[in-house]
């Protein structure tokens, strides 16, 4: 199991001269973790470092193992909570505003509520530094509370969706809004709902998915199911068939809880990936002909939807000032309804 912070910076020394040390890493060994030395273990979690690099800052003091500074041969044994802290903060904490426009469904004294285009990356992290909706955010408001001080990053941001899933987010532009909001992430009371469309006829016209979710062991950009109760967070998906066309199916899917990737990791689970979803599997033939105008209709709709079809259709909280039942709700993007006339047309006229 590994405790990461959320992106990822490049490994980058000499930069930024302080007594002060900035923590950009973290992970935890897991139970199964045999000793091997630290540098190998950081190498297998920390996109494009190199080892010379790591070895130079366990050098330098910059490698903690449980808070205690160690040397490059250090073994890791299970549990360890691994860090590493450079002289320089997160790039990502000192990004600044840009003009980027936003679509705004509903905005009052307490809360926005946007909805995101597919491709707009939420907050900045290893190689997405600008261009980002925080960009976005800290352009077109002054100034937006934090759910931690010391990621000034995210400013507004109670949740996220991934970057290339489309539909509605919430923002908080005050304190008192970020503390009723958190409340109700916390206690689940958010109503979120998903519409997708996965590889394969589900069986049944609903259903529950429920299983902890954690980074995968072999592909950190992947969040997996494990049975182990002690692994993970608890996830559950609620689900429904919302249409049929044959070798794919759109379902309605309802969070009872939130975690990074879950609908597309738990539909992967249960062996029905999002259609066109690169990380998970989903960006080839899963199921269907050998037929080569098959073959031809499946790159085109890759084309028009050139990510995972997933977009978060309904959001609906109570208003953390007034108390009111605040209920949106946001049409399909184009993209997402071209594909599903395309299988709509394909399921009525193909043999």
């Amino acid at each position: 199991m590994l405790l990461m912070l959320d992106e990822l910076e490049p490994f980058n020394f000499g930069r930024f001269p302080s007594t002060d040390l900035y923590e950009h890493y973290r992970f935890e060994a897991g139970p199964g973790q045999s000793p091997l030395r630290v540098d190998k273990f950081l190498m297998n979690f920390i996109e494009n470092a190199t080892r010379n690099k790591i070895q130079l800052a366990a050098k330098e003091n910059h490698i903690f193992v449980n808070e205690v500074p160690v040397k490059a041969n250090y073994k890791v044994k299970a549990f360890d909570k691994v860090s590493v802290k450079l002289s320089y903060p997160p790039f990502e904490n000192t990004v600044e505003g840009e003009d980027i426009p936003l679509d705004i469904v509903f905005e009052d004294d307490s809360v926005i509520v946007l909805n995101k285009p597919p491709g707009l990356v939420v907050h900045p992290g290893h190689g997405n530094y600008s261009g980002t909706l925080v960009n976005a955010l800290k352009f077109h408001f002054d100034k937006l509370p934090s759910m931690d001080q010391n990621r000034l990053d995210r400013p507004g941001l109670v949740h996220r969706i991934d970057k290339d899933t489309s539909g509605l987010l919430v923002i908080a532009k005050t304190e008192n809004a970020m503390d009723g909001l958190a409340k109700q992430f916390f206690d689940h009371s958010i109503e979120r709902r998903y519409m997708a469309l996965v590889w394969g006829n589900i069986e049944e016209e609903s259903g529950t998915i429920t299983g902890n979710l954690a980074r995968d062991l072999k592909d950190r950009m992947q969040m997996s199911v494990f049975d182990d109760p002690e692994i993970g967070k608890h996830a559950v998906t609620h689900y429904k068939v919302v249409e049929r066309f044959r070798y794919v199916t759109l379902v309605q899917c309802k969070l009872e809880t939130g975690r990074t990737h879950q609908i597309r990791a738990h539909f992967k689970h249960i062996g029905h990936p999002l259609f066109n979803d690169a990380r998970y599997g989903g960006d080839k033939i899963l199921k269907g002909t050998t037929f080569t105008k098959y073959k031809q209709f499946i790159e085109n709709c890759f084309k028009v939807l050139p990510r995972q079809a997933l977009h978060a259709q309904t959001l609906g909280f109570l208003h953390p000032q007034t108390g009111e039942r605040l209920q949106f709700e946001q049409p399909l993007p184009e993209d997402l309804q071209e594909v599903l006339m395309k299988w709509r047309n394909y399921t009525q006229f193909a043999d």
